[in-house]
């Protein structure tokens, strides 16, 4: 439907010829466009405070009606230029299911190790698991989520936004452009929290965009990678399995217990950027 849309409308065949940044600009303009009919009724309905964190229930409906937007918008868009969906990643091989269980498995090893060194440091306590909200009842829920959070995310971030600025830009301004449009979009959903986690998800964003081209442009890598991540905290904090005993300041374990807000979590981006060009044989962009 939104395809036909797009072959329909003669006036949209000028995106093809226009700078990425326009394209780029239309992009998010036809996606908050599109979504706001939906997300306003669910405002109401929620009692959204903008002013105010917002909590996960409200995020999760907020998202369920935005994100499944998103690929019906990449592929109408991708229509305009004939492009196949591989061009911004969406590789269909079976390879790609290696390549999301090898990121998925990244992701948590490289928390499993920062969270074991906290243990072990005494910066944090493993709570008695409530008998309401036990951990693994929450596994696979969000399992779920991350995969879906971070397919959708990979896509538009890495796939479409990353794609399309490489037509005008240098690779690494392209991929510190999508990055940081990346980082920003966060404030969205929750400004006061989000903001010291600005340049981690900067960092988050540039080792996502590594982990593509390591896969040879593939989103398969990325994505699992984006999950597993999303998976560990998402699993941790669900079942409310660990507190942090104020032993060590917040700069270094994360402001607000959010790990991408401190130097640990900088430090373990760092370190899965660096494995990940060690992997890729010193892929060069």
């Amino acid at each position: 439907m939104l395809m036909a849309y797009f072959e329909q409308v003669p006036s949209l065949q000028w995106l093809a010829q226009t700078p990425a940044f326009v394209k780029v600009i239309a992009f998010f303009l036809t996606w908050g466009v599109l979504w706001l009919p939906i997300a306003i009724p669910i405002a109401i309905a929620v009692k959204w405070q903008p002013r105010k964190p917002l909590p996960a229930g409200q995020k999760l409906a907020f998202l369920a009606s935005l994100y499944p937007i998103a690929p019906m918008l990449v592929w109408g868009f991708a229509g305009t230029e004939n492009l196949p969906l591989s061009h911004y990643g969406l590789i269909w091989h079976p390879d790609v299911l290696v390549s999301l269980g090898r990121g998925t498995g990244l992701g948590i090893v490289s928390l499993a190790v920062m969270f074991g060194l906290f243990l072990r440091l005494g910066w944090i306590n493993w709570l008695p698991v409530s008998a309401n909200t036990p951990l693994a009842s929450v596994l696979l829920p969000t399992l779920l989520v991350g995969l879906w959070v971070g397919a959708t995310e990979e896509l538009i971030f890495r796939g479409f936004l990353f794609s399309e600025l490489l037509h005008d830009c240098p690779v690494w301004v392209a991929a510190a452009i999508s990055s940081l449009i990346f980082a920003l979009l966060h404030l969205v959903w929750d400004l006061r929290d989000t903001l010291p986690q600005l340049p981690g998800l900067w960092l988050m964003g540039m080792v996502l965009v590594l982990a593509r081209a390591v896969d040879g442009g593939s989103l398969g890598l990325a994505i699992g990678l984006h999950a597993g991540w999303i998976w560990g905290i998402a699993s941790l904090d669900t079942a409310g399995a660990i507190a942090y005993t104020g032993t060590a300041p917040e700069w270094l374990t994360g402001v607000g217990g959010k790990p991408l807000a401190g130097a640990a979590g900088t430090l373990l981006l760092l370190a899965t950027g660096a494995l990940l060009w060690v992997l890729g044989f010193g892929f060069r962009l």
